[in-house]
């Protein structure tokens, strides 16, 4: 074998290196392929679950009362095998379905999981938030949430449909029950924990004013808990006279930025977030004059976020901000002013608005419960 001079072998060399180092940037370039590939198919999901709850997949499945073949759930739904065979099989691979296959004959069979069963259409179900922040209305403003970012002054919904959310929905009544359905979900999963969990925070209490209790779902389980408590459910007209009669539970229309009906304590869950501070102040100033000052509160029901990385305590919190970095976007994307906020600018609105004391307990959810003191 010849052998190679100094210069040779420096080439050799500086060549093997080159190799490597474009194997490893290769391997980087398909890495970040592959997880651009994520957000490139980021709706498909979403749309495969909105499609499972109009199906009626879950239901049927609770329906059977055991696990269920393609055939028998396919018969049950009155749709195509072979279409309905894709829409299982990625939702299984997402882990939404459970598949498991007989080792007979190797059938496979679906069944739920704590997910999908939160899917169905029962009391405790999360399918009307699918469907309305699935719906063309709800999605339409994401494609102007840059303009959003350039212009913070005009809503990506106001842009998209001509006017703010809260007007559209006044005058698309199915879209307006939509979103009333959609927070009436979330506060049946979030409000046991908040009773359970913090129920000394409701001791004392004779009247809870709820301020944009949409379809009063909230006061009906806060007074399933607590029988003592009468309630009055407080939005806008509009909303609250389509309200279902609810025992123990008044019906006022107003609007929060002018009054709040008198109560010993006003009850706010999912609402401030909607608007900026300058609003978000007026309408806390408006609560604060609502209850007595020396034994009233304002209980806050909304998400902090946290920012610090030593804030962050385990997976699950790490989780759950993410969940509400997200909900920031959606603020962004269908309201003008509206945000998550952290901690210090919760006070800074509750300061800003009178108040002399301001208390937050986290809670095993997205919100965390922040009380306000006269």
């Amino acid at each position: 074998m010849a052998k190679l001079n100094d210069g040779e072998s420096k080439t050799k060399i500086l060549g093997a290196q080159n190799h490597v180092e474009t194997q490893e940037e290769e391997e980087v370039v398909l890495e970040a392929a592959i997880d651009t590939w994520k957000y490139v198919l980021g709706y498909v999901e979403m749309a495969a679950v909105k499609c499972a709850i109009e199906l009626g997949i879950s239901e049927a499945m609770e329906n059977h009362g055991q696990p269920i073949t393609l055939s028998e759930l396919s018969t049950s739904l009155d749709c195509s095998p072979s279409s309905l065979h894709r829409i299982m099989r990625l939702l299984v691979h997402q882990k939404l379905f459970k598949e498991t296959i007989s080792p007979e004959d190797q059938t496979k069979y679906y069944s739920l999981t704590p997910i999908t069963r939160l899917l169905k259409n029962h009391d405790h179900s999360m399918a009307a938030l699918v469907l309305l922040e699935s719906s063309p209305v709800m999605l339409a403003p994401w494609h102007a949430l840059s303009g959003r970012v350039r212009d913070e002054g005009r809503a990506a919904f106001e842009a998209t449909h001509g006017e703010s959310l809260w007007d559209y929905n006044a005058k698309h009544p199915k879209h307006s029950k939509l979103v009333n359905d959609a927070m009436a979900s979330n506060a049946r999963i979030v409000l046991p924990v908040v009773l359970k969990g913090r129920a000394e925070v409701f001791e004392g209490i004779g009247t809870v004013v709820d301020v944009g209790g949409g379809n009063g779902s909230a006061l009906q389980t806060m007074i399933k808990a607590f029988p003592w408590i009468k309630g009055i459910n407080f939005d806008l007209p509009h909303v609250v006279a389509a309200a279902p009669e609810i025992a123990g539970v008044e019906h006022v229309g107003g609007s929060m930025l002018e009054f709040v009906p008198k109560a010993d304590a006003a009850f706010v869950m999912n609402v401030l977030h909607d608007w900026g501070d300058e609003e978000c102040i007026t309408i806390l100033r408006k609560c604060r004059e609502a209850v007595p000052k020396d034994k009233g509160k304002v209980i806050m029901v909304e998400a902090v976020i946290k920012e610090e990385k030593h804030e962050i305590d385990d997976e699950k919190e790490e989780k759950l901000k993410g969940l509400r970095l997200m909900m920031d976007m959606v603020m962004m994307a269908h309201t003008t002013t509206g945000k998550e906020r952290t901690q210090q600018e919760w006070e800074y609105v509750v300061t800003q608005a009178g108040f002399t004391k301001c208390i937050v307990k986290p809670i095993q959810a997205i919100p965390s419960i922040i009380i306000a003191y006269p």
